[in-house]
C-alpha cells in the first residue's frame, strides 16, 4: 500500500474542523496517543486529556472546540472521534485493483461478471450469479444459483450466500458468514415426528449494510429476510427466518432474532439480547445486554432484563435484587429479636400473674 500524504489543512476542510499551527503540516498516518510519532496525528476526546498532549510525539492532534493554547499543530472539531475516523479511513482506504478471476475459481453457466472484479482462489459460483463492477470475492466464497451482488462490496473468506439471495452495493461481510440457510421451521405430526417446513424464499442485504464474522442469516419461509441499509451487524448474530431489520440499527454479538421479528429504524441491540419471535420493535429502541424482549416495544423505549421492561426499572430491580442476601440475614435477626422478646413478654405476664 503507497502512504498517502496530506496536510493539515485538507483534513481539517475534510472534516470541518480549525486548524491550530502551521496548516502544512505533513500527516501521514493517525495513530492513538500511546503509538504516536512523527508523521502521525492523534486525537483526544475531551479537554481534560490536554496534559496527555504535553509529552506527545506526534506530529499534530486532534481536539475538542473547547481547548485552546496548545503547542503542537491541531485540528480543533466538535467530535474528535468522528473526526479521527474519518480521517483514519481516508489514510487507510485503498483503491480498488482488480484481480480479475483466479484460476482455481468454478464458474457456473449465465454468470454475468465484470472485468473489474476480484474473484479469489476455490471460489464457487452457481448459475447465472450477476457481480457488479468492483466486487472483491476473497478465498473460497460460495455463491449458490441467482445470487447477485452490487458494485463496491467485499466477501471476505469462506463466505456462502445461497440461492437468490441479493446482496446491495458497499456491503461488507466478513468470514464465515452464511447467508441464505434454510430457517429453523418444522410442524410436528400426530407421532411428534418434526416436519421440516420448506423455505423457499430469499434474503435481500441492502446498501451500506456490514456484517461480522460467523453471522447466520436465515432465507425466508416465504418473501424475504430482509436487512436494511446501513445496519451493522457484529460477529456471532442469528437472524432467523422473515427477520425484517430496520435501517441504520446496530446489532451487537451474539444477538439472537427469532422467526418474523421485525425492527424499526435506528435499534440498538446490546451484546445476548434475544428477541421472540414476530415481535415487533419500533424506532430508535435500545435494548440493553441480555434482554430477553418478549413482546413489542413502543418506539424511542430503552429497555433492559429478562423479560425486558423499562431500563430504569430494570436496574432498581437489579439492586434490589443483590439485596437479597442481606435482606435475608435482617429478617433473620428480625425474626429472632422477635422471639426473644416474645420470651420477655411471657416472663413479664408471668411475674404479673403472680
Amino acid at each position: 500500500m503507497e502512504q498517502k500524504r496530506i496536510t493539515l489543512a485538507e483534513l481539517a476542510k475534510m472534516v470541518g474542523g480549525e486548524v491550530l499551527g502551521d496548516p502544512e503540516t505533513e500527516i501521514v498516518r493517525l495513530t492513538d496517543i500511546e503509538g504516536a510519532g512523527p508523521g502521525a496525528i492523534t486525537f483526544i476526546s475531551n479537554k481534560n486529556q490536554v496534559e496527555k498532549i504535553i509529552s506527545l510525539q506526534a506530529t499534530a492532534c486532534i481536539v475538542p472546540q473547547e481547548v485552546e493554547g496548545i503547542d503542537i499543530p491541531s485540528i480543533r472539531v466538535k467530535n474528535p472521534i468522528l473526526s479521527a475516523t474519518i480521517i483514519q479511513n481516508f489514510l487507510t482506504t485503498e483503491s480498488f485493483t482488480p484481480q480479475g478471476i483466479h484460476s482455481t475459481a468454478q464458474i457456473g453457466s449465465g454468470c454475468e461478471i465484470p472485468s473489474h472484479v476480484s474473484v479469489g482462489p476455490m471460489v464457487v459460483l452457481g448459475n447465472k450469479v450477476k457481480i457488479g463492477e468492483r466486487v472483491t470475492l476473497g478465498p473460497g466464497v460460495i455463491l449458490g444459483d441467482g445470487v447477485a451482488i452490487d458494485d463496491d462490496s467485499v466477501l471476505s473468506a469462506h463466505v456462502t450466500v445461497q440461492k437468490n439471495c441479493v446482496i446491495g452495493k458497499r456491503v461488507i461481510v466478513q468470514s464465515g458468514t452464511v447467508i441464505g440457510s434454510d430457517g429453523f421451521g418444522y410442524v410436528p405430526d400426530e407421532n411428534g415426528n418434526h416436519i421440516k417446513r420448506p423455505h423457499v424464499g430469499n434474503v435481500i442485504i441492502e446498501d451500506d449494510v456490514e456484517i461480522g464474522a460467523n453471522v447466520c442469516v436465515d432465507r425466508a419461509t416465504f418473501g424475504s429476510t430482509i436487512i436494511r441499509k446501513g445496519t451493522k451487524i457484529d460477529n456471532l448474530v442469528q437472524v432467523a427466518h422473515n427477520v425484517d431489520i430496520g435501517e441504520r440499527s446496530l446489532i451487537v454479538g451474539q444477538v439472537g432474532l427469532a422467526g418474523s421479528v421485525k425492527l424499526g429504524k435506528g435499534n440498538v441491540l446490546g451484546g445476548q439480547a434475544a428477541v421472540k419471535d414476530h415481535v415487533q420493535l419500533g424506532d430508535h429502541v435500545i435494548a440493553a445486554a441480555r434482554s430477553g424482549i418478549t413482546s413489542n416495544i413502543a418506539s424511542n423505549s430503552v429497555v433492559g432484563g429478562f423479560p425486558a421492561g423499562p431500563h430504569k426499572e430494570w436496574l432498581r430491580a437489579s439492586i434490589a435484587f443483590s439485596r437479597i442476601p442481606d435482606t435475608i440475614k435482617e429478617v433473620r435477626n428480625l425474626k429472632k429479636e422477635l422471639e426473644s422478646l416474645k420470651k420477655i413478654i411471657e416472663k413479664l405476664k408471668e411475674s404479673y400473674n403472680d
